[in-house]
């Protein structure tokens, strides 16, 4: 990770690397993520084939398991993620597919040539006033017409939580909570288009509200 990244980049990659191992025990499986979010994973996968063969990205692709599962639909898919940890594990467990080191901030991609990103529960870490130029990176390099499928946790009644500690290891990590009005207003601000939301409660353990949102970038 270059020292040009943003503060909050290196300090999310740093605690992911110390969380990695039990991260993925937590979150490594196909089965272990909850059947809502399966449904919309499949439906995004179905609207990005019917594009062609553009490729797409997972971004913050964790231990891979969304990744693997958008292949197994017939989606030419890899992932990005800020740890590196985590993306030698991805590599790891799916050695057929591509997972490389980069942050959603500088995306190391030409210009239009996606057809669609899949950023799960990743844009939680980006601070707000980064997250515009965020959602200007996935514009740049979606093709006209491709798609980008946003989930991400929220509370009503906080904006920013900080964990100091995770699953026992002492991290520094921040989390940025947006009701998805907010987010659908920074989404169109930077040129995309929205298709679709969906909020569901929590379910469960699970503690926070979740949103859905699908862009298009027009054209």
């Amino acid at each position: 990770m270059s020292a040009e990244n943003p503060d909050f980049i290196r300090s999310t990659s740093a605690a992911y690397d110390i969380i990695a191992d039990d991260y993925a025990e937590q979150c490594a499986d196909w089965a272990g993520i909850h059947t809502f979010d399966r449904a919309l994973i499949s439906g995004f996968a179905e609207l990005v084939k019917e594009r062609g063969r553009e490729p797409v990205a997972d971004v913050g692709s964790g231990p891979g398991a969304v990744t693997a599962r958008l292949h197994a639909l017939g989606v030419p898919v890899f992932g990005i993620d800020v740890s590196s940890r985590m993306v030698a594990m991805a590599r790891r467990n799916h050695p057929e597919l591509r997972f490389h080191v980069g942050s959603m901030t500088s995306l190391d991609l030409p210009d239009g040539t996606l057809g669609g990103i899949a950023a799960l529960y990743s844009v939680i870490h980006v601070p707000d006033e980064q997250l515009p130029g965020v959602f200007a990176e996935f514009r740049r390099v979606l093709a006209p017409g491709g798609y980008l499928l946003l989930a991400f946790q929220y509370d009503e009644e906080t904006d920013h939580l900080h964990l100091d500690e995770r699953f026992g290891h002492a991290i520094s990590l921040d989390y940025y909570w947006r009701p998805p009005e907010k987010v659908v207003e920074l989404l169109t601000g930077a040129g995309l288009q929205l298709h679709s939301r969906t909020v569901r409660e929590p379910q469960g353990q699970e503690r926070y509200r979740k949103a859905y949102l699908l862009a298009r970038k027009d054209g």
